[in-house]
C-alpha cells in the first residue's frame, strides 16, 4: 500500500469543497460552520464521537438532507438542494452505514443492478480487480456473505458508476479489527488506482489515518481538530481533546498519567446521530 500525500488539494483539484455549511432535520441545526474539501484521488477521513454530527454532515453532502446554510461544491458546481438521486447521476456515491444490498441476490446481480443506472461505467471485470476477494462469491447470495464480504460489495457497488467522490459511513461498524485492516486499503487502492475522492467517517482513528490524506475531527456539530495524517497521528493527546470537543477531556479519560483511555485502534460508538 502506497504511502498517502500529505499535501492539501489547490482549488482546481478540489473534487468536494464544503464552506460554512450547517445542517440539522425540522430547522434545528446538529452540525454549524462545516468546511471541509476533498481532492481528486485523496481520502479524508471524518472522526469524532457518537452524537458529534458525522452522518448529518455526510447526509447534506449526499443530498439526503438539505443544508440550512452555507456552500457545497462538486467540481467547481454548486449542488445544495439537489437530490441523493440526482448526485448519483452527476457522480456522488454513498456507502450507506447499513449497506442496502439486495440480500437475496449474488454478489454478481448486486453489481450488475448498480450498473444498470448511470453512464460512464467500471465493467464487473474492474470491480473485481479493484476488490479480488469478491471473485470467490461472486455467485453467493449478499445475506449470506460475511460482514466484510457485505462491505466489499457495498463499495464495489458504489463504484461501478465510476464516481468522482465516494462516500462512506462507518465502513468498518460491526466488523473485527483484523476484517478492518483489510477493509481500509481498499480505499487507498480506490483513490490510487481510479482517482476518485473519497470521504469516509470511520470508527478505527488509527487505522484511518493509515490511509487517510487528511483528517477533520468533529465534536459537538462543530469542527475542533483538522490537519494532514502524518502530523496528527503522532499527537495522540490533541485528537483525544479534539475529539470530545473539551481541552481537558484528555487528563479526564486518562486510565494512567499520559495514556489516554480511548483505544484509537478501535473507537466504537454505537449508532450515531
Amino acid at each position: 500500500m502506497s504511502s498517502p500525500s500529505t499535501t492539501a488539494p489547490s482549488a482546481s483539484a478540489r473534487v468536494l469543497e464544503v464552506v460554512g455549511m450547517s445542517a440539522g432535520y425540522n430547522g434545528s441545526a446538529v452540525v454549524r460552520d462545516i468546511t471541509i474539501s476533498v481532492g481528486a484521488g485523496e481520502i479524508v477521513a471524518l472522526l469524532g464521537a457518537n452524537g458529534a454530527g458525522k452522518t448529518t454532515t455526510l447526509s447534506a453532502i449526499a443530498g439526503l438532507i438539505k443544508p440550512l446554510d452555507g456552500s457545497i461544491t462538486l467540481a467547481g458546481t454548486s449542488i445544495v438542494g439537489r437530490s441523493a438521486h440526482k448526485l448519483a447521476r452527476e457522480g456522488v456515491s454513498l456507502v450507506p452505514e447499513d449497506r442496502a444490498l439486495f440480500h437475496e441476490l449474488t454478489t454478481r446481480e448486486n453489481l450488475r443492478i448498480a450498473g444498470a443506472r448511470g453512464t460512464s461505467k467500471q465493467s464487473e471485470e474492474q470491480i473485481l480487480e479493484l476488490l479480488p476477494e469478491l471473485r470467490k462469491c461472486i455467485n453467493r447470495k449478499a445475506g449470506l456473505l460475511s460482514g466484510g464480504e457485505q462491505q466489499m460489495l457495498a463499495v464495489g457497488r458504489a463504484l461501478v458508476s465510476s464516481p468522482r467522490l465516494l462516500i462512506v459511513d462507518e465502513m468498518s461498524l460491526g466488523l473485527a479489527p483484523v476484517v478492518v485492516e483489510r477493509l481500509l486499503p481498499v480505499l487507498r487502492n480506490v483513490a490510487d488506482t481510479l482517482g476518485t475522492a473519497v470521504l469516509v467517517v470511520e470508527q478505527h482513528v488509527a487505522l484511518a489515518m493509515e490511509v487517510a490524506t487528511r483528517a477533520y475531527v468533529l465534536a459537538h456539530g462543530r469542527l475542533t481538530l483538522e490537519g494532514d495524517t502524518a502530523d496528527l497521528k503522532n499527537d495522540r493527546d490533541l485528537i483525544t481533546a479534539s475529539y470530545f470537543g473539551d481541552p481537558t477531556a484528555q487528563a479526564e479519560l486518562s486510565g494512567t498519567a499520559g495514556e489516554p483511555s480511548t483505544n484509537f485502534d478501535g473507537v466504537h460508538h454505537g449508532p450515531d446521530e
